[in-house]
């Protein structure tokens, strides 16, 4: 029996610095890997690494850059978050992959795309939410570090968290070589949760994840339990 078809996810990557997971899904699509597109990338950083390696991937690369939208001295998230939908949907995107996107989007934009993006996080969430989580994590001196990819919604890093990978925290590591084995995992985590999503396997239904129909009670975890 032939193997079923499955329509190529479009997808609309979002970052901020050089892009290395948006690189490796790209890359995975392009080779035949992975089925999906990588429609348009955007970052908030015009001068972020990860726009000419997307254009030098025939990736169509824009920059809807944060400096411009300021209002008294404040930062205008409204009419920021409006220029980066303006951006991304005639693109017409399945899925909003976050991808070292560095700036918290307004719960107006969470719910445009709701149950449609994704994001990958530096740590075993819940644990060290938000910014700086290999410093925290070795101050705190944890054992253990690692990387989680979950469905976005309003709250910071609090949407339901789908799979994880787990790094030791080794005796003279410093955030570098802790973000370096981190980042080796991340690597591997993005595509198998966005295949799971390109084939149908894996959805957010009413905040719920759902894999293959079922409620996802507790994250995945990289490795031989992994379906």
């Amino acid at each position: 029996m032939s193997a079923v078809a499955v329509k190529p996810l479009r997808l609309a990557v979002l970052i901020s610095g050089r892009g290395s997971n948006l690189l490796t899904i790209a890359r995975e699509c392009q080779a035949g890997r992975l089925p999906a597109d990588v429609v348009v990338v955007v970052s908030d950083q015009p001068d972020a690494a990860g726009l000419p390696a997307a254009r030098a991937l025939g990736i169509a690369a824009v920059s809807v850059a944060a400096a411009d939208f300021r209002r008294d001295g404040r930062f205008d998230t409204p009419a920021f978050v409006a220029a980066m939908a303006q951006v991304i949907d005639p693109h017409q995107p399945d899925l909003v992959v976050l991808a070292g996107f560095m700036r918290v989007l307004s719960a107006d934009f969470v719910a445009r795309y709701a149950g449609r993006m994704v994001n990958i996080h530096p740590s075993l969430l819940p644990r060290h939410k938000g910014l700086h989580t290999h410093e925290r994590a070795l101050a705190a001196g944890d054992t253990e570090h690692g990387v989680s990819v979950h469905y976005v919604t309003a709250e910071l890093d609090g949407g339901p968290v789908l799979l994880q990978a787990r790094v030791p925290v080794l005796p003279g590591d410093d955030p570098a070589s802790l973000s370096a084995r981190v980042q080796q995992q991340e690597h591997i985590l993005y595509p198998m949760v966005i295949d799971w999503i390109a084939r149908g396997r894996l959805q957010c239904i009413d905040g719920q994840a759902l894999l293959d129909g079922s409620p996802l009670r507790e994250p995945l975890q990289l490795g031989p339990g992994a379906p």
